[in-house]
C-alpha cells in the first residue's frame, strides 16, 4: 500500500521535516483509510487503564496537532520509540470520525535526533539577563 504524499516541499517549511510526512494542516486531504506518515513533537501520551492496552499520543507540528492511537501490538513492537521518543515519525491509516481526525499507528519512528537541527548555531544567541538600576 503507497503512502499518501504531501504536494512538493514549499519554502515556507523551515523545519526538518521527514520524507513524505503530512502536516496536521494538511489531514484533511487524503481520504479515510489512506496510508498516511506524520511527524512531530510528542506533547501527550496516555494510557488510561479504561482503554485496553491502546495508547493515545499526540504530535505537534508547526501548523497544529495530529492524534495518534497506538495499539497494543504496535505498543509492544515499538516500545522504545512510544515510550521515549521526543520527537515521533508515525505511518499508520488516517481515520475520521464525528470531526476528529487520527492515525493508527502502525509503524512508529523515533526521530528525536533531528531536533538539533530545529536550533540553528548561527542564530541561536544567549539571552541576557536584564539589570535592574539600583
Amino acid at each position: 500500500m503507497k503512502v499518501f504524499t504531501p504536494p512538493p516541499k514549499s519554502k515556507h517549511i523551515t523545519w526538518p521535516r521527514p520524507p513524505s510526512c503530512l502536516m496536521a494542516s494538511q489531514l484533511h486531504v487524503p481520504p479515510i483509510n489512506a496510508r498516511v506518515a506524520v511527524a512531530g513533537l510528542v506533547i501527550l501520551r496516555q494510557r488510561p487503564g479504561t482503554a485496553k492496552g491502546v495508547i493515545f499520543i499526540t504530535l505537534e507540528d508547526e501548523t497544529g496537532v495530529v492524534n495518534v492511537i497506538v495499539w497494543r501490538n504496535m505498543y509492544e513492537r515499538f516500545r522504545r520509540a512510544v515510550i521515549s521518543g521526543r520527537m515521533l515519525r508515525v505511518t499508520g491509516q488516517l481515520q475520521r470520525a464525528h470531526d476528529v481526525t487520527h492515525v493508527l499507528a502502525q509503524q512508529i519512528e523515533d526521530i528525536s535526533y533531528l531536533l538539533d537541527q530545529l536550533v540553528n548555531s548561527d542564530a541561536a544567541q544567549p539571552v541576557q539577563p536584564l539589570l535592574a538600576d539600583g
